[in-house]
């Protein structure tokens, strides 16, 4: 893995730095620094203070009118201090590639290989289509980490367009995934996204094998840990006067797996639309649902959440936010207020959450626990 990397950085540079192949070159270099200290009103409070700089550099080379070839690579290093009232607690640092891809596209054609962020689907908040990143809906940056893979997409001129894509040495869970894939086999599938009336309409596929070895480890007699998992997926969104959208999923299960049952949906409703008040008043609301059949007569695990959220510009690039979720089946509620000032190149965000101590949302995301229990979050971004 690490060599394969190592060729693909190097191949870049060869072609950003090679401009006598064809008509037009071009190097953008940005960088964003972030900082942020939050508060968690605990017993003891909690608190914790971090950093994060992403260098991005993004080489292009027009082959011709139609043709060129981009690139980006770029990393995210951040450390963050945890402390337990005035006692420090812990210390968190990481270096990794971020971004690491190469793209050849013309007007129809895209062809992108390389350490990438695949994301498609209809809905914003609750995203059953959340097969390959982990973003937070309420996380101003929207970093996820990316995935070693293939992807490639045509577009034709009636708006229909094919995604097909192979993946290849990851080794953490993506999205929903309760287990990674097996790092040695790839995995793959597409998507056919067709005009419908005002809107549009997909379908999705994705086959992979995963490795239960580390769930299972304790599991007498059981000495194979690599399962077939399938998805098939449909969704759509339109236009009608309001902006409407639905996900759905189903997650179909090796029947010799002993932790999985032999399916799992994910479903998705909402829409949004702008008051004609002030500045205009956004609002969106998904209902979200998930549902799986466990195996030995386990009991049936069951989330039905609902959302509200509501967004209003005070000026040009000021605004405040508002978001409400509920988990009908556990009654908790999920509370986030974000006041944003956006200038041109920097960012102020004092956000203030009140949510239950255990998130059932987006676990598994270097974020997740940024917005549990009671508290408020200061963040300065800087895009230079």
């Amino acid at each position: 893995m690490k060599l394969r990397k190592q060729y693909l950085f190097a191949f870049i540079l060869l072609i950003a730095w090679s401009p006598g192949i064809c008509q037009k070159t071009s190097l953008d270099i940005s960088n964003q620094i972030s900082g942020w200290t939050g508060f968690s009103f605990s017993k003891p409070v909690k608190w914790q203070t971090g950093a994060r700089y992403i260098p991005s550099i993004n080489p292009s080379l027009q082959l011709n009118e139609n043709a060129k070839i981009d690139a980006e690579i770029s990393f995210n290093s951040y450390g963050n201090l945890l402390f337990s009232g005035f006692d420090y607690d812990t210390l968190n640092y990481k270096l990794k590639p971020y971004r690491l891809w190469l793209r050849y596209s013309t007007s129809h054609l895209e062809l992108r290989a390389g350490l990438q962020k695949i994301n498609f689907g209809s809905a914003y908040i609750f995203r059953p289509l959340m097969w390959f990143d982990k973003m937070d809906y309420r996380d101003p940056l929207q970093l996820t980490d990316g995935v070693y893979s293939f992807l490639g997409r045509y577009y034709f001129n009636n708006n229909v367009n094919i995604w097909l894509w192979t993946l290849y040495g990851n080794k953490k869970e993506k999205g929903w995934e309760i287990a990674p894939s097996a790092p040695k086999i790839p995995e793959f599938g597409g998507r056919f996204q067709i005009p419908l009336g005002k809107g549009e309409i997909a379908a999705s596929y994705h086959k992979r094998i995963a490795d239960y070895s580390e769930i299972i480890a304790g599991m007498p007699m059981i000495t194979d840990t690599l399962y077939t998992e399938q998805m098939f997926a449909i969704d759509g969104k339109w236009d009608l006067g309001i902006g409407l959208w639905f996900e759905l999923v189903g997650k179909l299960n090796d029947r010799n797996n002993p932790v999985t049952g032999k399916m799992d949906t994910y479903f998705s409703l909402g829409f949004d639309y702008t008051f004609g008040v002030g500045n205009g008043l956004t609002m969106i609301s998904e209902y979200f649902r998930y549902a799986n059949d466990p195996p030995n007569n386990q009991p049936k695990v069951r989330n039905n959440f609902s959302t509200l959220s509501l967004n209003y510009p005070l000026f040009l690039s000021h605004s405040i936010s508002g978001l409400v979720y509920y988990n009908w089946d556990t009654n908790d509620w999920y509370r986030f207020l974000n006041f944003q000032l956006k200038y041109d190149y920097m960012s102020f965000y004092l956000m203030a959450f009140w949510n239950p101590d255990q998130s059932a949302l987006y676990r598994g995301n270097d974020n997740s626990g940024l917005f549990t229990g009671k508290g408020f979050q200061l963040m300065l971004v800087l895009d230079i």
